[in-house]
């Protein structure tokens, strides 16, 4: 029997750098993961709500279109990571008219409605026009139903692209390779490729400069660094900008100066915000008590919990529950 897998919120807070906690929250689990082999012209509209995909080419050519964004082409060996839920275009020509849609729950139709996912399908986890497509993409999708993925993952823009020539990477023809394989494990080694893919793209990506976003550069830091990782590892403590300055062994004025520049808010306020995020992760953990929560989280009780909740957040913590998808 598999054992029950720990909240993402807490996992998040034992302690973790930022880009590993930006992708415990989307960690594929079963993830859709889909080799595609199609013959110019070609046109996929993609409208699957999807809340974060990665597309990578493994031959060929395509151009990756969002809805509100300028296409990019893609070539062999390159990755896109795009954030939804709006829809993009992936075609062998931006001006290609779509031709088949994909829908929520990776439903795949014709332009009027028609199902084509048996009279497309080529084996195992493969699909297309032909079993020798001129061009070959692997697809993964992502679902993030936390709170503190969503506070993350708003760093990203809603395209990025990690060229081949720029990582040479050997994870997409490795994942190409894995992909049609039917092996007992084989969806977990898929799933865990699926996860290095992304890690590794987003790590490159977030190393050009002026791509990373504030909380990662921040992470970096000498200073601001160790004082972010001691509020996210220990939200329950009472701390106060003195006791965490005394941690970190600088002056109170002077991580306060330093984080609020880093991090673009003051530490007491990235704080109320990283508690109250994972409040409302595991508020939705069906066995969690509103008392209970506000202990992990640092308030001394419900009502307090409850009062910041609203404050920030516009709701009560109960509404936020029923609320849940």
């Amino acid at each position: 029997m598999r054992a029950r897998r720990a909240p993402f919120a807490l996992v998040y807070a034992r302690g973790m750098d930022p880009l590993t906690g930006l992708l415990d929250g989307p960690r594929a689990r079963g993830a859709f993961l889909l080799r595609s082999l199609l013959d110019p012209p070609f046109a996929l509209r993609i409208e699957d709500r999807a809340p974060l995909t990665v597309v990578a080419l493994v031959r060929g050519a395509a151009w990756v279109v969002p809805d509100d964004g300028a296409p990019t082409r893609l070539g062999p060996g390159d990755v896109a990571v795009l954030r939804g839920p709006d829809g993009y275009l992936v075609a062998d020509d931006p001006a290609t008219p779509p031709q088949v849609v994909i829908h929520p729950g990776q439903r795949c139709a014709t332009l009027r409605g028609e199902p084509l996912v048996e009279s497309m399908a080529l084996g195992v986890r493969t699909w297309g026009t032909g079993t020798d497509g001129a061009t070959v993409l692997l697809t993964g999708t992502y679902q993030l139903p936390g709170e503190l993925s969503r506070r993350l993952l708003t760093a990203l823009p809603p395209l990025v692209v990690v060229g081949g020539d720029e990582w040479r990477s050997p994870l997409v023809p490795l994942l190409a390779e894995e992909v049609t394989r039917d092996a007992p494990g084989q969806e977990a080694v898929l799933d865990r490729l699926l996860d290095l893919l992304l890690i590794a793209a987003l790590r490159t990506w977030f190393a050009r400069p002026g791509a990373a976003p504030a909380w990662y550069v921040a992470a970096a830091d000498p200073v601001v660094g160790p004082a972010l990782r001691l509020l996210q590892n220990d939200p329950a403590r009472p701390w106060t900008v003195a006791s965490l300055a005394a941690e970190v062994g600088v002056s109170r004025a002077a991580l306060a100066r330093r984080f609020t520049e880093l991090v673009g808010e003051p530490p007491m306020t990235f704080l109320t915000g990283w508690r109250l995020a994972l409040a409302a992760d595991l508020l939705r953990e069906p066995d969690a008590t509103l008392g209970a929560v506000a202990r992990k989280v640092g308030y001394s009780s419900p009502f307090a919990l409850s009062t910041a909740f609203r404050r920030v957040r516009g709701v009560t913590p109960r509404d936020h529950r029923l609320a849940a998808p």
